[in-house]
């Protein structure tokens, strides 16, 4: 499968007018559009939180470990 081309779109530029009419097309397209940029952003907001979590989770060194071990209180 090609590209769709210039005549692939003019058909269905013509299929949607005669799907949805001309009245309803603005629409459409407002709510594809919203729709695009939510999942943009939802996706930039993915992509950003991975190296902070990452950080995060780094493994304390064995000596940091067992010094916050010796500060609790005996039981």
């Amino acid at each position: 499968m090609g590209p769709i081309g210039v005549p692939g779109i003019i058909l269905l530029v013509i299929l949607a007018l005669l799907l949805f009419g001309p009245n309803k097309l603005p629409e459409l397209g407002r709510a594809v559009g919203r729709t695009f940029r939510e999942f943009k952003d939802g996706a930039r907001e993915i992509i950003e939180d991975e190296p902070a979590s990452k950080k995060q989770e780094t493994p304390q060194p064995v000596a940091a470990q067992t010094k916050a071990e010796d500060k609790r209180l005996p039981e």
